[in-house]
Order: structure tokens, then sequence, then C-alpha cells
């Protein structure tokens, strides 16, 4: 297949944007950036492109979509029976690295929310993700823009990288300010936490004081639990390295490391002279959005030092560092070690 690289950065900003949104209108795929991880997008209405989404991903079709929209008025063509509590979160956390989980109308494609009756919906901040939206008048389906299972992409090249030849078209863009996927939450019965990102839970319960935190956020689910929302399931986000998550103090984090052989430690930058093996910073350890915003490149780049195993420091689970540890537990297959 033949990959069209539109430049949005250097470019022709306008006309590429066009160009991408007319694509996604014909029923293509088309990889575009946002704030939280670059997205693989298609129209939210057309089965058979969202089909082309899964192919391309090699996604399990049982791990429903996020829909992506652009304003109020196209959240309407999207859900339905819509509560009072939404529009209080939509209020505050859109647009943004949220998404909320409601009844969906019918327009949505089946393949879009894995034969549920719920649809997965947020409104990016990143201005072009917003623009294409908006050139297009369609809401936008998109996961991130890898194979699945790999680390996801927050930055073209790694967009590039896994997808070149198999997708219609790259919007080549900045690299995301984020760095995970959003936080999704459930208001179809009881709010839940369903996947944490960058809207904390402490920020959640300042609109929902008694939300609850789906057990899928720190555990492995059986393998025949049919899921909600994306990122709850599956091993994702993983190196092609065998990989482990450490829970413990710096000194024994590394000593544990120091033991070991042919790895590659991911530590704080405040602990990095313990390490004697081969190691790479994926930030302080105190600062939880740099790590959310590193994490998925740190994972790509340990593959290149030709290591046995990846040994990850954990971060804190409160505030932004719950999302980073949610994602590394799945990139390690829930292999985790306390010291």
């Amino acid at each position: 297949m033949e990959t069209l690289k539109l430049d949005v950065i250097s470019g022709n900003r306008k006309e590429n944007i066009l160009i991408a949104a007319n694509l996604l209108k014909q029923g293509k795929t088309v990889a575009i950036p946002t704030e939280t991880v670059y997205g693989l997008a298609a129209s939210a209405f057309d089965d058979n492109a969202i089909k082309n989404v899964f192919l391309a991903k090699g996604r399990p079709q049982d791990n429903p979509l996020i829909v992506h929209i652009s304003d109020m008025e196209m959240l309407k063509t999207v859900a339905t029976d819509i509560p009072d509590i939404a529009y209080k979160c939509a209020e505050k956390f859109w647009p943004g690295p949220f998404t909320m989980i409601l009844k969906k109308t019918d327009k949505i494609a089946k393949s879009v929310s894995a034969g549920l009756d719920t649809v997965a919906v947020r409104m990016p901040s990143d201005n072009i993700a917003h623009d294409i939206i908006a050139a297009c008048g369609i809401p936008l389906a998109a996961p991130s823009a890898n194979l699945s299972g790999k680390p996801s992409p927050t930055t073209a090249k790694h967009v590039v990288d896994d997808l070149f030849g198999k997708i219609d078209g790259i919007v080549l863009g900045n690299d995301c300010k984020v760095g995970v996927e959003s936080t999704v939450i459930t208001l179809v019965g009881k709010p839940k936490l369903l996947r944490p990102g960058g809207i904390t839970l402490e920020s959640l319960k300042e609109i929902i004081p008694d939300i609850e935190v789906d057990k899928a956020v720190l555990c492995k689910l059986d393998g025949n639990h049919k899921v909600a929302s994306p990122g709850m399931k599956y091993k994702h986000y993983a190196p092609n390295t065998e990989t482990y998550l450490i829970s413990g103090e710096s000194n024994k984090f590394a000593d544990y490391v120091n033991k070991q052989s042919n790895c590659v430690a991911v530590c704080f930058e405040e602990e990095k002279d313990l390490i004697k093996v081969k190691n790479t910073v994926y930030g302080k350890a105190s600062d939880e959005t740099t790590l959310a915003k590193n994490v998925f490149a740190v994972l790509r780049n340990c593959d290149t030092f030709g290591c046995d195993k990846i040994f990850i420091h954990a971060p804190s689970k409160s505030g932004v560092g719950l999302a980073v540890y949610n994602r590394l537990i799945r990139a390690a297959a829930f292999k985790v070690i306390e010291l």
C-alpha cells in the first residue's frame, strides 16, 4: 500500500490537513497527532474503514476504539441519553486527554464498540487533530497508531516505523505533549475509572467524588472478560525484549539490577549514578508528567540496546504516576518484582 506523508509542521499545514480530511471522508486510514499519542484514524461511521484500522494494527476485534470529536454538536451524533454529569466533565476536561463511555447512537459502526451498546468518546486538545476532525465534519475512531501490543507512538517517526506501507496516510506533526493515552471513565451505570491518563483520579474526584477504580487498572483480567475500554485486557505497550517492573527504594533497585547480566535498567534521574549496568533515564521520580511523556519512547529505545532483559523502576501510583504504572505493568505482562 502506498502511504502518503503529510507534513503539517514544515510543509503546507492547511493544504495537508485538507488532504488528510479528504482521505478520511473517502473511508481511508490516516495516522494523526494528538496531545496523548498518535492515533490511527478512520470514519467512526464506516465499518469497512474501521476494519482496515484493526487489520493494519493487528488489533484484536474485541478491543473497542475511542471516537474523537471536534465540538459538542458532534457529540450528539456519537452518543445518546447523555447524563448531566457528562456535560460537567466535558466542561472541566474537554478538550483534553479525557474519554467518557456513554450510550452510543446507531450511526456508530459496530466494530468501533466491539459489539457493545456503548461508545468511548473524547475531544482532543491538539490543534492539528481538532482541525482534521472539523475539516472531515465526522467523528473519527482512532486507536494508537502502532502495531498492536507495541509501545504507543509519541512521534511521527514511531508511526512511520510501525505502519508505513500499511495505511493510507501519516500526518507528520509535533511530538505528543502528554505521552500516554487518555483517561477513560464510564458513565453508563456507576461512574468508574477504567484507564488512568493525563487527567488524574484526584481531579476526577473533584467532579465525581464517589468514582470507583476498576480492578483492571492494576490487575490482569481474565482472557474471557469483555471490556468497555481499550487498554484494559491485553498485554500492551511492550518492547520486544522481555520486561520486568521493579518496585522498591532506589538503593534496592540499583543493587538488584547491578547483579544482572546483559540487561538494561530504566531508572530515575536521581539514581542514575547508582546504576552500573546499561541504563536509560525516563525522568525524575518526582516529575510524573515527564515520566508519562517519555515512557513509550524509552521503551522503544530499550530494544536497541541488544540486551536480554529490561528492568524498569516503578513510579508512584499517585497523580499521573498511576497512568505510567498502568502502562508499565502491561508492558511487563504483569511481571512485577517487589523489593
